[in-house]
């Protein structure tokens, strides 16, 4: 079993092989992602690793609260994890600041609406 900071690394470095796991793991969470990815125009691993980035870096208080309790009581934390982040970045509310430039409509002067 991965641990956490095996995963995150993973998900970090890893194209293909995050995605088979992410299917492997949570079906329906992987599609919901290959599907969001699409939209955006890239791979499933990148949206993976630009949920990690976006929770790491935006994600509130209560979120954190419910990842490490979700982590707690989890028999395997990585999957745990992996899955709350892209679960937070599929349902969090749109912040065009905050998101990758295609979904995020900056335009050249650096400015967002």
């Amino acid at each position: 079993m991965p641990t956490l900071g095996d995963t995150l690394a993973a998900a970090r470095r890893s194209s293909a092989g995050l995605e088979q796991w992410l299917r492997r793991t949570d079906p329906a969470l992987a599609h919901e992602a290959a599907a969001a990815a699409a939209r955006i125009g890239i791979s499933v691993s990148g949206y993976a690793r630009m949920a990690i980035a976006n929770f790491t870096r935006l994600a509130g208080e209560e979120d954190w609260a419910t990842l490490m309790s979700g982590l707690r009581d989890s028999q395997d934390p990585g999957t745990t994890c992996l899955a709350a982040m892209v679960h937070w970045r599929l349902t969090a509310p749109a912040c065009r600041a905050h998101s990758n430039t295609q979904e995020a409509g900056i335009t050249a002067g650096g400015t967002h609406g």
